[in-house]
Order: structure tokens, then sequence, then C-alpha cells
């Protein structure tokens, strides 16, 4: 991890101290943001900005597609209504902390005699619902640190989307990191920032990738991510602390 060279005439011990300091804010800031990258940290940083997107965006690519195949496939609305209620599970446990742990056991299992994520995938495989079953149980084992099961069922997950598949690739990246992988976490966050550039997972994953190539020591790499940050996404939670990044990268 890069740390700040003294330079110049002898300062006073007030001086001395400050570059120190800030030099080791920044080491904890860099480890804790490359590390913490399990759902619940997502879930803290971004709940404003996307679980209304993520949530909105399920409902209506399931509804399209359902829609779109139910004369060809009847199965395939028969499983749109099933799956409604583990969405619901999914939903809840999104926004609520505290029963977080339980709603989403509940999503993976089903509840109230309703099917739960994976039931959906059991039975109607082949459906939009299964596939967004996938997405979700994938999302919810990396959240329970199954980071395995959450890298097996992100993979499967095969449907087009520009929001939801960058979100499944960084995910894998995220486990791959939390499983001490970080040149297949590295991969996987480069592979997302390909997918698609929007304005919700880009500026994300341009932050992952960029702190995660300077914990492996590639600076050139990182510094490209930092500086396509600042440049494009300034105004955004992702930019946070870019500068002091920046400053890590040009030493």
């Amino acid at each position: 991890m890069a740390t700040y060279n003294k330079r110049g005439a002898k300062k006073s011990q007030k001086q001395q101290q400050t570059p120190a300091i800030e030099s080791r804010t920044e080491e904890v800031f860099t480890t804790l943001d490359t590390r913490a990258s399990r759902m619940e940290h997502w879930i803290a940083s971004y709940q404003r900005q996307i679980i209304g997107v993520i949530v909105a965006t399920i409902v209506i690519v399931l509804g399209y597609l359902s829609y779109r195949n139910i004369i060809v496939e009847p199965k395939a609305a028969e499983a749109s209504t099933e799956v409604f209620q583990a969405q619901k599970y999914f939903e809840q446990g999104l926004a609520d902390e505290a029963s977080r742990d339980s709603l989403f056991q509940r999503a993976l299992s089903g509840g109230d005699g309703k099917y739960g994520f994976l039931d959906i995938i059991d039975n109607y495989s082949g459906t939009p619902a299964a596939e967004m079953a996938t997405y979700s149980s994938g999302m919810i084992y990396l959240h329970l640190s199954d980071f395995q099961s959450a890298i097996d069922y992100l993979e499967d997950f095969s449907l087009s989307d520009p929001l939801l598949s960058p979100l499944a690739l960084g995910g894998i990246g995220d486990a791959f990191s939390e499983l001490d992988q970080p040149d297949q976490a590295l991969s996987y966050y480069e592979k997302a920032l390909s997918y698609d550039d929007n304005k919700v997972t880009y500026p994300r994953y341009l932050r992952k990738a960029g702190l995660l190539a300077l914990s492996l020591g590639d600076k050139k790499t990182a510094k490209i991510y930092f500086t396509i940050l600042k440049d494009d996404f300034s105004d955004g939670v992702d930019a946070k602390h870019i500068d002091a990044l920046l400053g890590m990268v040009s030493i």
C-alpha cells in the first residue's frame, strides 16, 4: 500500500505528524472500502440511490418478459405469480436491517405456504422468474457470507439488463474479494465496467476496481479508474476522497 514520502527540510513536529496521520487515515479508509464489499455495506452506502431502482427494474423486467412469453410459454405466467412473495421478502429485507437475515432466508426458502427463490429456480427453470430468482439468490448469499454460493448463482444469471447484469458481475467480484482472490475480483469488476456505463453501477465499479488495483500494487491501472471517476462522476458518492486516492497513485 502506498505511503507518503517525506521531502524537504526539517519541519516542526506538528508539520511532520500531519502527513503521517493523513497517510494512515487513507490506508485505513482504503482497506475498509476494499474489504467491506458485502451486501450490507452496499446497502448502507446506496440505499436511497439504488434499492428503489433495483426493485423497480426487477418488477418491470419480470412483468415485461412474462407478458411477452405468456402465449408461447404459459409456465412463465405461473412462475411470475409464484415469485412475488419471495420478491416481497427480498424487498423487505433490503429495507429492514434488523430483520434482514431472517427475511432473506424466507426469500430463499419460502414462507406462508409460498415458494422461495430456490423453489422458483427448481420448478420454473428457463422462465424470466427463475432468472430473477437466480440473481436475487446470489445477492442474498453474498450478504449471508456464503461467497461460493453467491458466485455460483450470479454466474448462472443470464438475463441481459443494463443495470442488473453489471450488478451481478460486480457481486461476483465482491465474492472473490471476500475469498481473498483479488485478481479474480478485479477481473469481474472490469467485466461490470465493460458491460454498461450507466450512472448507477459504473462509478461504483470504477472505485472498486481502482481500490483493488491499488491494493495489488498496480498504480497505473488504479490511476486510470480514479481519473475517470473524478472527471465524469465527481458529484457522486463514489468520488468521495477521490483527490486523496489520486494522490496515492501519483507518488
